[in-house]
């Protein structure tokens, strides 16, 4: 397969220090906004790298469901690979990539769990089928089939029980300490503008492409 020459050119727009924000957050939101408006496809997907205590990354594709100052929040089993990398190392970095807009946002910081009323409050906001979902599957272990996980499910479904948030399910918050937004341009000259937290303020740099 001959894959070395596909390229795209990117040319839509442009960006600098003086088309952003004094707040990266705010700036985040704006392109979130201008992404949804746009009908790009799954906004709110990001790429989440975790590292495990060997060194290892590891690296996958989570839903962003809220975003304020305090950060960028998803939810998860907390047993998971990517909770277990958590607990041994919060340090993570997460990347939001919209083709359609030729932009990316990559951002680093250190990752904690949200309240136990953030986690509730979002759980039994979620379609009933997922939450018995939750309840039903052990992340990221080992299972010999897929009917073990709709045997999981049926049994649930047939105790009549009342579907209770899983103590290993809920939120992380990712605090950020850096944030860059990327803009594509022509002939890989692309736009790079960072954000670094210096203690409670934020310094603002161009970064050559």
């Amino acid at each position: 397969m001959d894959i070395h020459h596909i390229r795209e050119n990117y040319t839509q727009s442009t960006l600098s220090i003086d088309d952003v924000t004094k707040n990266p957050t705010d700036q985040f939101k704006k392109w979130l906004d201008e992404a949804i408006k746009s009908e790009v496809n799954e906004p709110t997907a990001m790429t989440l790298a975790t590292v495990d205590k060997t060194g290892q990354p590891n690296a996958r594709v989570v839903l962003l469901k809220y975003i304020d100052e305090d950060g960028f929040t998803f939810f998860t089993n907390y047993d998971s690979n990517k909770g277990i990398n958590l607990a041994q190392n919060p340090k993570a970095g997460i990347v939001f990539f919209w083709p359609e807009l030729q932009r990316q946002v990559n951002i680093q910081g250190i990752v904690s769990k949200t309240s136990n009323k953030v986690s509730d409050e979002y759980f039994y906001s979620r379609p009933l089928e997922s939450q018995i979902g939750a309840c039903a599957s052990p992340q990221s272990s080992p299972i010999p089939s897929r009917e073990i996980l709709e045997k999981n499910i049926q049994s649930i479904q047939e105790s009549g029980k009342e579907i209770v948030r899983p103590i290993h399910w809920g939120g992380y918050s990712l605090n950020p300490t850096r944030i860059e937004f990327w803009q594509g341009r022509a002939s890989r000259l692309h736009d790079r503008i960072v954000y670094t937290k210096t203690g409670n303020s934020w310094k603002m740099e161009r970064l050559a492409p």
